[in-house]
């Protein structure tokens, strides 16, 4: 007994030779059509594929979706290397018959997690993410904030032969896969799927999936993300497509940009290539660095690196003018108010009886050097602390000896000589580092304020395209009066060609207060890389981010993040040449095999 197989095909095939009787038969008759002239010599209809002519096509449909997307989720598919052909279709649907099926759809799940529970079963976490999830979008149609929609999406894969044909499925099915897409082969209905991509239009399979406004929003536009411009350094590389991300920040409206990630998470790196390349364009690069991270770069290109101790040749006066005059502008009382800042940085809060005591001697103190709101007499020495240490002692006022107390350690005690000489530096060189490494912590936050200051007298005395970068921001934000030095250098930087780059790991610390959150709105680039659970929903909120780009920074591995410049943004991963590897570097295990290599080069000279 024989078993009969057979495999299910509709077919419909004419042979070369019939065709080109057909064709012959057409031009006797002197009569050639349209269709004549478009229609393939042979169209084959397999259960799993189409044939026409020469080329094979199978299509897929999609059935399973991720609960959470993001803005341009496509993208990979759009992006596919290989030519495919994408339909969507969507419907709208009356609000009053969901509201009816979603009604009934709730009440069922309530009455299984009740069920559940009652027998003492634990809940199917399933059924209680699509509960939250239909009360949710129940809640949304009532108010008309949203509506609903059926939608389908259909990919048609071309090939020239039916193993290329398969090879490219599996990619496909794959990238779709990554995106938490469950595609499925159109098993006997190729042709009706075949047609439902075609530009006609025309669903013939109707397989769809609920979606709300939303929802159905995140798949326009239906463009491929890029992030190219004709000028600028390069960052990275685009996540979603592979293109560079070639990006000039001083072609923005300003030319800030802050930096948020957890230690590790390769922030330093990054600003490291950013500045190095950016210094072969001609930018003037200044750093403040909290922890030697910038040493090697510094050295390598003949940077000047300048320590800020105790014992440090380096110092600079607090009292500095910049000794440019500016029309409408009041240098000296711009440079009490600053000196304001710093010494509650230094002295902690002061009261409105100490302020007032404060600022008569601080005029007292610029006046015993001849120094008066003329801009002429501003291009004289300025005053020392020591100087505003014996106007203080000098007054009645009962506030005075209590200031000067405060102020006795940088002048006579334990701190002499760190902030009460005249400066001795100047910014000369194109790339220069203040290093802060070796200062307590407590320290920290006044030299920072100190050099900034500093560095922002003579970027006004000197307008050039630079870039200033302040590492470990969060030391600055601690107290209102620093964080506001730091907000007002970001919004006045664009004036002087200035581009400031805020850098930080302590992400809440920095987004907690007004200046912080003013800082982040005056920067046309933010940069977020790896972040930690804890600071997530912060950043998740003041960045406005989607639940897919809160999993990708959670998941983001070391110099991978997502690149905002102003409405664009994209998912990047930095990159460097082996050369760039080695300047920018700060990972012990190299740094000690660098070490090593080195001591051993050394020895073998001398055997």
């Amino acid at each position: 007994m024989g078993l009969l197989t057979f495999k299910p095909k509709k077919k419909t095939q004419q042979t070369l030779t019939e065709k080109e009787q057909e064709w012959a038969k057409t031009l006797s008759q002197g009569v050639v059509s349209v269709k004549d002239i478009i229609a393939p010599p042979a169209i084959e209809v397999d259960f799993d594929f189409v044939k026409i002519g020469s080329t094979y096509f199978r299509t897929l449909f999609v059935v399973g979706y991720p609960r959470f997307v993001q803005a341009n989720w496509l993208a990979p598919i759009i992006n596919f290397e290989h030519t495919l052909e994408i339909a969507m279709y969507s419907y709208p649907v009356e609000a009053k018959g969901v509201l009816d099926d979603l009604k009934r759809k709730i009440t069922e799940m309530e009455a299984t997690i009740a069920t559940d529970i009652q027998h003492g079963r634990v809940m199917d976490p399933t059924v209680q993410a699509a509960l939250e999830d239909a009360q949710v979008l129940q809640e949304e149609l009532v108010k008309g904030a949203e509506r609903f929609f059926q939608f389908g999406l259909y990919v048609t894969i071309p090939a020239d032969s039916k193993e290329e044909l398969d090879a490219i499925t599996k990619q496909v099915e794959s990238t779709l896969g990554a995106l938490l897409l469950v595609p499925k082969h159109a098993t006997l209905q190729q042709e009706d799927a075949f047609k439902t991509t075609l530009p006609q239009g025309t669903d013939h399979i109707f397989i769809t999936r609920n979606m709300d406004t939303t929802s159905l929003a995140t798949t326009f536009p239906f463009i491929s993300s890029t992030l190219t411009q004709n000028s600028g350094i390069m960052y990275g590389v685009n996540e979603h497509n592979g293109s560079l991300v070639i990006f000039d920040r001083f072609n923005q409206e300003n030319a800030n940009s802050v930096i948020f990630a957890k230690s590790g998470a390769g922030k330093s790196y990054l600003v490291k290539l950013e500045t190095l390349r950016a210094l072969m364009f001609g930018t003037e690069i200044i750093v403040i660095d909290p922890e030697q991270e910038y040493k090697t770069l510094c050295e390598a290109i003949g940077g000047e690196y300048i320590d800020f101790n105790f014992n440090a040749p380096a110092k600079i006066n607090p009292f500095d003018l910049s000794g440019v005059y500016e029309e409408g502008e009041n240098e000296l009382g711009l440079k009490i108010l600053s000196l304001h800042g710093f010494f509650r940085v230094v002295m902690g809060q002061l009261s409105p009886g100490e302020g007032a005591t404060l600022d008569k001697a601080l005029v007292s103190t610029y006046k015993s050097k001849g120094i008066t709101p003329d801009p002429a007499t501003q291009q004289k020495e300025a005053p020392l602390m020591e100087d505003l240490y014996k106007a203080l002692l000098g007054m009645e006022e009962p506030e005075a000896k209590a200031l000067a107390d405060r102020l006795e350690k940088f002048v006579k005690g334990s701190l002499v000589g760190i902030f009460n000489q005249q400066s001795n530096i100047d910014i000369r060189n194109t790339f220069t580092v203040f290093s802060i490494r070796d200062l307590e912590d407590e320290l920290r936050p006044i030299a920072m304020y100190l050099i900034l200051d500093f560095i922002w007298t003579r970027v006004k005395n000197d307008i050039r395209r630079r870039i200033l970068v302040v590492d470990e921001a969060w030391y600055l934000m601690q107290y209102p009066d620093s964080a506001s030095f730091m907000y007002s250098i970001a919004k006045r930087a664009r004036k002087y060609y200035l581009g400031l780059t805020t850098i930080t790991q302590d992400v809440e610390d920095f987004l907690n207060t007004d200046y912080g959150r003013a800082i982040v709105t005056n920067s046309s680039i933010q940069i977020l890389m790896k972040q930690s659970p804890a600071a997530i929903d912060k950043v998740a909120e003041t960045f406005y981010l989607s639940e897919g780009e809160k999993h990708l920074l959670l998941a983001a591995d070391v110099g991978e993040g997502i690149f905002f410049a102003g409405a664009n943004h994209v998912a990047i991963r930095i990159v460097a040449s082996p050369d760039e590897h080695a300047l920018v570097t700060t990972k012990p295990q190299e740094l000690e095999n660098r070490q090593k290599s080195q001591a051993e080069a050394v020895l073998n000279q001398f055997r």
